[in-house]
């Protein structure tokens, strides 16, 4: 099964719009949404069935028995990140603990332990024709990538055996969940956007991507909003010898679609009739002619 992974190195640049387009037109059979500090993927693309949630534990976080403890402070003192406060008796600020152990290692009453703590939800939509998976990040926790990995998990284990094309919205920018979602896939899309910022940001997510020797295409979402900057976008890609797969335009349309729960495929317009070119070029760049299952 090929992983195309759809990315931006900003957000709003229409990188979910794109993927929820790719998924209807490919009829995919297995797709996931890797955003999981605010996934949103599961707006457009409706599901039949409820999903099975799944408690996820990230990293452990100290917990402070207070009949136990004698007050010595030690823990406060060598804590490095000070996550232990001494107001009312020690406590323990879960937002800031790291789970490293090191107060539970000095503690010499034993009044410290490290408590599993949960750090988000998986979610999983499967039936027999497909599988959706998704989570969501639980607010100031630190383990998105952790997260990601797993979500990426849920999308191999049930599906069909002759399923061929996995679909993976990825997040925006370059950090910890970026990295997670790249690992092991075999093409990225990078969705850029025509604006100084923009570009910057391609700049940036492309360099990520290149050190996971993937392949790599780009496309332009939104092109007419600046044409100077798309042709910036296009001479950068040929210098540097990387696949441009096409360019959308700016479309009211494409908002309303949106806004309705649909994917800018399912209606008649225009950012919808240029991602199928943009779709076409992806897929041949992903598959080789003979293998492509998508006509």
């Amino acid at each position: 099964m090929k992983q195309l992974l759809i990315l931006s190195g900003k957000g709003g640049t229409g990188k979910t719009t794109i993927a929820s387009a790719f998924i209807t037109l490919s009829m995919a059979k297995a797709y996931a949404d890797c955003d999981v500090d605010a996934p949103n993927l599961h707006l457009i693309m409706g599901q039949n069935v409820q999903p099975e949630r799944t408690g996820y534990n990230g990293m452990p976080k100290a917990e402070i028995d207070a009949d136990q403890c004698m007050e010595c402070g030690l823990c406060k003192e060598n804590c490095r990140f000070d996550a232990i406060s001494h107001e009312n008796g020690f406590q323990v600020d879960p937002f800031a603990c790291e789970g490293c152990g090191v107060c539970e290692a000095v503690c010499p009453a034993g009044a410290v332990s490290l408590k599993p703590d949960v750090a988000g939800e998986l979610m999983l939509y499967a039936d027999n024709n497909k599988v959706f998976s998704t989570a969501q990040l639980k607010m100031g926790s630190g383990t998105s990538g952790m997260l990601v990995t797993e979500v990426k998990k849920q999308i191999n284990t049930p599906v069909r055996p002759d399923t061929k094309l996995a679909i993976i919205d990825g997040s925006p920018g370059i950090g910890c969940p970026v990295i997670a979602s790249l690992s092991g896939v075999d093409m990225v899309l990078i969705v850029a956007e025509p604006s100084i910022s923009g570009i910057s940001d391609m700049e940036r997510i492309i360099k990520t991507a290149e050190t996971f020797q993937t392949k790599i295409g780009v496309c332009i979402n939104k092109y007419d909003t600046n044409p100077a900057n798309a042709e910036r976008i296009e001479e950068f890609c040929i210098e540097k010898g990387l696949s441009f797969t096409g360019k959308i335009p700016f479309d009211p349309d494409a908002v309303t679609a949106t806004n309705n729960g649909l994917a800018i495929v399912d209606v008649d317009c225009p950012s919808g009739f240029a991602v199928k070119k943009v779709f076409s070029s992806t897929m041949k760049l992903l598959f080789q002619e003979s293998e492509c299952p998508i006509a």
